[in-house]
């Protein structure tokens, strides 16, 4: 069936969306990426286009393939911009209610009801959101990572009511299409990255709590003694303080585990607007943001 998808919808145009919506545009999509409005619409292509120039920059796209990217990429401020698609990725806020208002008006506006509607969500259930449409069998999860146009893998969740046949479009669209590697999880919060990575990340953020190390060299003692490529909270600042957190409580929600609950130092920055990255400040500074 994937290979019938051409028409392809993104939902929400931040660091994830847009990152989809560039893979699926350099991957010979029609792309149509839909924002809050016309002003969050011209950021969202302003966001790919500056994506593209720094791969071009890199050596990683030739300029022709870039451009030939970006013409493919309609950004809008309409959700009914996206009643033809074929396949649709909503990759909005990590907040339940925002995501089932999503889905319920996808469920009305998308005209083919063998559409594949996929949540980009980081550990809320798929299912809840399947049930705010009358197609809960057409519901997956397509958990991309960011940088998407780096990263190769997707997590692929399915729920109770996920079909056969959706899986196997999913999974079909996302190795043969965008080229991707993929893993399946079970509809349990965090799915597998994140399940292991989040009580991870919040340990490091404890420790800075405690005052037991510094930033610094909490994330020096992993990137240099463990020889991982990025230290946990810088990459909690990439991710998002914000994310961090959403993904902690949903994990906590579930299973009750005091290894899931966030910090109170995490609360607050989030309360601070101190979000990571994308803001200039989290547990590092950013000259760059």
């Amino acid at each position: 069936m994937s290979h019938g998808i051409e028409r392809v919808g993104v939902v929400g145009g931040g660091q994830m969306g847009a990152g989809i919506a560039e893979v699926c545009a350099r991957s010979g999509l029609d792309t149509v990426l839909c924002e809050v409005d016309a002003v969050a619409a011209r950021a969202a292509r302003e966001r790919i286009s500056a994506s593209l120039d720094r791969a071009v920059r890199r050596g990683k796209l030739g300029r022709p393939a870039a451009d030939d990217a970006l013409t493919r990429i309609v950004c809008t401020g309409s959700l009914t911009d996206l009643a033809d698609r074929q396949l649709v990725v909503e990759a909005v806020v990590e907040n339940q209610d925002a995501k089932t208002e999503v889905f319920a008006a996808l469920d009305k506006i998308v005209e083919d009801p063998s559409a594949v509607l996929a949540t980009n969500t980081s550990s809320l259930p798929v299912m809840r959101l399947g049930r705010a449409t009358g197609r809960a069998d057409r519901v997956i999860g397509l958990h991309f990572f960011n940088p998407v146009p780096v990263l190769p893998l997707v997590e692929v969740v399915t729920s109770l009511h996920t079909s056969a046949p959706t899986v196997a479009a999913a999974e079909d669209f996302v190795t043969r299409t965008l080229g991707k590697s993929v893993i399946r999880s079970q509809d349990r919060a965090g799915f597998v990255v994140n399940a292991l990575l989040i009580p991870y990340v919040l340990a490091a953020v404890r420790m800075a709590e405690s005052g037991f190390a510094t930033a610094a060299d909490i994330d020096a003692g992993m990137e240099q003694g463990c020889a991982h490529p990025m230290g946990p909270l810088k990459l909690a600042d990439l991710i998002g303080l914000d994310t961090v957190a959403a993904i902690a409580e949903s994990l906590y929600d579930e299973f009750r585990e005091p290894l899931y609950a966030p910090p109170p130092l995490l609360q607050r920055m989030v309360e601070a607007g101190l979000l990571g990255r994308r803001t200039g400040r989290g547990f590092h500074r950013y000259d760059d943001a």
